[in-house]
């Protein structure tokens, strides 16, 4: 019984752990995940790295990214951080 009320306190701080850390964490991810995923050519977007640009053209694993005056810079569909306005 004593053993049970030693570990108690360490199952409850996991517990406690898991939702305030974890679980919020995994749903931000499965947000991004999904919205890389429906990532389509028009789209206006930001990069992780503060590149703001229009999607020029999308395979399965790269996005072809309109800046400026034309310039065209290709990057990984995971470098997109998120989609400012979608194309409609």
């Amino acid at each position: 019984m004593a053993t049970v009320m030693n570990l108690l306190p360490l199952v409850l701080m996991f517990v406690i752990f898991y939702f305030l850390l974890i679980r919020p964490q995994q749903k931000r991810q499965r947000a991004v995940q999904q919205m890389q995923a429906n990532l389509k050519k028009g789209d206006k977007i930001v990069t992780i790295g503060g590149l703001h640009g229009i999607i020029d053209s999308i395979d399965e694993d790269k996005v072809v990214i309109r800046a400026g005056d034309g310039t065209r810079l290709t990057y990984d569909r995971s470098a997109v951080r998120e989609v400012v306005a979608e194309n409609k």
